[in-house]
């Protein structure tokens, strides 16, 4: 097993702003007020619905504006009005992995979608818990066409771009990376990995030469794929160790799962209205997407292959031993952590301890 790495000390330095942070409810407060005025959208198109806007759980925020084709599921239940079907009124923010942490664990943001990255934060005292699976696939890491890089091993000694450390595109690449015996600490000189706030400042960084490697959410790597401007040596979706598997799972803050288990039902009866009605509905859940400027793409065909890949499920596949699934995924994730030394706790120890079935009624 490896020593702890880079994985551990990103969490550590993250675990530590959080608790810190946790302990004012100003600090905190002030935070995630930031990130609404920045980006908040004040649109409440997708909560319009509820009668006289009289809302069971009333206002609550929700990361849901990170450009990302594959959070179709959050855009859809905000727009199709399943979040105030079931009792809330949303704001989509911009919220990176430190500001979602925060507000995890205070209770102020009540659920967040994403991988495995939560895991170590998790094991180091964030108060979360997974509660559903999102979605499969959506992020490729791309390569320039006459680069001399084809597989994981001709990584070494390479640059890689990434929208932010700590973020699920670095820890996956991390995991893909350590399973090949190649070390994804930068302390150990193997690769380094740069930030970019935004994918098309990443794309133009690998064009120019800046780095070697882009890792890239969808739909960003497809589209510069099928314009033939990259070629692809990674993909969540079909790479053996990650296909089949959640990409993003959905975690809800501790301390709303305690005080309100019911609200949390509510949210999950939202997110899954959203992903049944995606699968039966893909062309239209791609108009809307590209219509209300969530993901930047225009090429529509495109766009509705890779949201059939992702995998959203239907209302049958969530009737059929779905919860199940879902922590058989946080298993298989908690294991391939433990094999390379980033997490300390036993993989079934640690899914009992995280894993968190919720009731939501139907």
């Amino acid at each position: 097993m490896k020593s702890i790495n880079l994985f551990k000390k990103v969490v550590c330095v993250g675990i530590s702003l959080s608790l810190l942070t946790a302990c004012s409810v100003t600090s905190n407060e002030s935070v995630l007020e930031d990130e609404k005025v920045a980006t908040a959208d004040s649109n409440t198109a997708g909560s319009s619905d509820a009668a006289s806007g009289d809302y069971k759980y009333g206002k609550i925020d929700i990361p849901g504006k990170d450009g990302a084709l594959c959070g179709a599921p959050i855009y859809i239940a905000y727009e199709n009005g399943y979040f105030a079907e079931e009792g809330f009124d949303v704001t989509l923010i911009s919220a990176d992995f430190e500001t979602r942490k925060i507000g995890l664990n205070n209770g102020s943001i009540p659920i967040v979608n994403g991988d495995f990255q939560f895991f170590p934060s998790i094991e180091n005292g964030i108060d979360v818990k997974v509660v559903d699976g999102l979605h499969e696939g959506c992020i490729k890491f791309a390569v320039r066409p006459d680069s001399d890089i084809e597989t994981v091993e001709d990584l070494k000694g390479k640059k890689i771009g990434v929208d932010e450390i700590g973020g699920t595109p670095h820890q996956v690449a991390s995991l893909w990376l350590e399973n090949a015996g190649i070390s994804a600490d930068p302390a150990n000189g193997e690769v380094t990995f740069l930030p970019y706030s935004d994918g098309n400042l990443e794309f133009e960084a690998l064009s120019s030469g800046e780095i070697d490697v882009a890792a890239l959410w969808d739909p960003l790597g497809s589209i510069h794929e099928k314009a033939g401007d990259v070629k692809i040596i990674f993909d969540l979706g079909t790479d053996e160790y990650f296909k089949d598997r959640f990409c993003c799972f959905l975690y809800a803050s501790t301390k709303v799962l305690e005080e309100n288990p019911e609200e949390v039902a509510a949210l999950l009866r939202a997110y899954r209205k959203a992903q049944e009605w995606i699968y039966e509905n893909p062309e239209e859940a791609v108009n809307i997407i590209v219509e209300k400027n969530y993901a930047a793409i225009e090429d529509r065909e495109l766009a509705i292959d890779l949201i059939k890949s992702y995998g959203y499920p239907s209302a049958s596949e969530h009737a059929d031993n779905w919860d199940e699934n879902v922590e058989d995924n946080v298993r298989y994730f908690a294991g391939g952590l433990y094999d390379i030394g980033y997490l300390k706790t036993d993989p079934e120890e640690f899914t009992d301890t995280v894993y968190q079935k919720v009731d939501v009624g139907n």
